[in-house]
């Protein structure tokens, strides 16, 4: 609520707890026959407010099985953003315990109060969307051991009953078709690699290409990871898990303009047919690329893919993948990476983000990027040897190379797709970082893609 609108019969009692109503902050009021949470949209709140009073409100609250929002003094999309950010608080990964515990912080029944009947609307609108958040999550973070390529394949049927077509290119249709790349990643693990193509039809026309990351488990390979921190190497499929919520939030809210997304899935693992630093790899499409560190596995799943994905004349591209430690190091743990080889569409993704409460930051990409990247013996290097690199620059310069002159952005969410701890609008782990965005991205109509069609 805004300064100054507390309830009457409520009021004395905030002013002693020195509760202002300033945005995110939450005054708990006891005594009653039920707990009552006053919560602060602040001055002048917009939906990044209100969905930011959701959950600081409802995590006063998370033990209760039940929980009512009263956002009766709001308009219906606000009271809608109300409760799409106390059920982006509530969410709670589901586990492998084998005895529940019964005090976890999770969200039971929620009722939403509303003067409005158009927050149906509003709702109907944003449930698609945090069904799509949902289904990101829930995939990040199913163990490695049960979301193997094979599996998270069989998790994608479902689309199929919202009317998503999937197509999957298995290790015969790749190699016929030379992804050099992404069989040389999954080549040393037990489970082999495969491609999976979802398609929404939409109204026709140029679809909206989204490509995403799916390495579900990464041991770094031959160039092993260091065993610290290697249990979190589960979450590196992320960039698929977004790519995969955003086409069934489209789905459920039968977007006009169409869509695409392509899934390169593969664990990096070490064994007798693992890929080695000094390999040169023939990708998909001809480019010939020198393997200098095989824990650079991410760009060539992805450089495959995107090769791939020009087949469909897309109007634009957009892929997301949790690539680098560098962009950690330059952006923490809030706002994704975002290059870019066109202006115009940059500027489209980085709105979309803005609009959508998943904030990117523009980063350089040049030929000095480049350059370092050439080879004496391919095409293109993968990486550059050393430490110290520029790494994420240099991921998206050879990314580049495989776009042609489509517009494309590629997005780095390496550090946003999980929290270490409850904060802001997220629980404790798997955020879904990119549903919202790539949702945002799409228009409402096959004819809103203007230049882009």
């Amino acid at each position: 609520m805004k300064s100054g609108e507390i309830p009457r019969d409520h009021e004395a009692a905030a002013a002693a707890a020195g509760f202002t109503g300033e945005v995110a902050t939450n005054c708990l009021l006891l005594g009653g026959d039920i707990p009552i949470v006053l919560t602060g949209l602040g001055e002048n709140p917009g939906r990044p407010e209100a969905e930011a009073a959701g959950a600081v409100g409802v995590a006063a609250v998370l033990r209760m099985r039940r929980v009512a929002l009263d956002a009766r003094a709001l308009a219906p999309d606000m009271a809608a953003a109300f409760a799409f950010g106390a059920c982006l608080r509530g969410w709670h990964p589901r586990g492998e315990r084998t005895v529940q515990d019964e005090d976890a912080p999770r969200l039971g029944t929620l009722d939403l109060l509303a003067a409005d009947a158009a927050v149906h609307a509003s709702w109907a609108r944003a449930s698609c969307v945090l069904a799509g958040v949902t289904f990101a999550r829930n995939l990040v973070t199913e163990p490695a051991n049960s979301l193997t390529p094979a599996t998270f394949i069989d998790r994608l049927r479902p689309l199929v009953d919202e009317g998503v077509e999937l197509d999957v290119l298995r290790p015969f249709e790749l190699g016929q078709l030379g992804f050099g790349g992404l069989l040389a990643v999954g080549g040393g693990a037990a489970h082999p690699p495969q491609l999976a193509v979802l398609r929404w039809p939409g109204d026709g026309g140029a679809p909206v290409a989204f490509v995403g990351k799916g390495v579900t488990f990464d041991t770094g390979g031959i160039s092993i990871k260091p065993a610290e921190g290697m249990w979190d190497m589960r979450a590196d499929m992320a960039g698929a898990a977004a790519c995969a919520g955003a086409m069934l939030a489209i789905a459920r809210r039968r977007a006009a303009a169409p869509a695409i997304a392509v899934l390169p899935l593969a664990e990096n693992a070490v064994g007798a047919a693992s890929y080695r630093p000094g390999d040169v790899l023939r990708m998909h499409g001809g480019t010939t690329v020198e393997i200098i560190d095989t824990d650079a596995e991410g760009r060539l799943i992805l450089a495959d893919a995107l090769a791939y994905v020009l087949s469909e004349k897309p109007a634009a591209i957009v892929d997301l993948a949790t690539l680098t430690g560098s962009i950690v190091v330059a952006l923490g743990h809030v706002t994704a990476g975002l290059f870019a080889n066109d202006e115009a569409w940059a500027s489209r993704v980085a709105a979309a983000g803005e609009a959508a409460g998943e904030p990117v930051w523009r980063m350089p990409i040049d030929a000095s990027h480049r350059a370092p990247l050439a080879s004496d013996i391919a095409d293109i290097r993968q990486c550059v040897p050393g430490r110290g690199q520029p790494d994420a620059c240099q991921a998206a310069a050879f990314l580049r190379e495989f776009v042609g002159d489509t517009p494309w952005a590629h997005l780095d969410i390496a550090g946003v797709e999980s929290r270490a701890a409850a904060a802001d609008r997220y629980a404790k782990g798997a955020t879904g970082f990119g549903v919202r965005l790539l949702d945002a991205l799409l228009p409402e109509t096959s004819t809103g893609l203007g230049q882009f069609e």
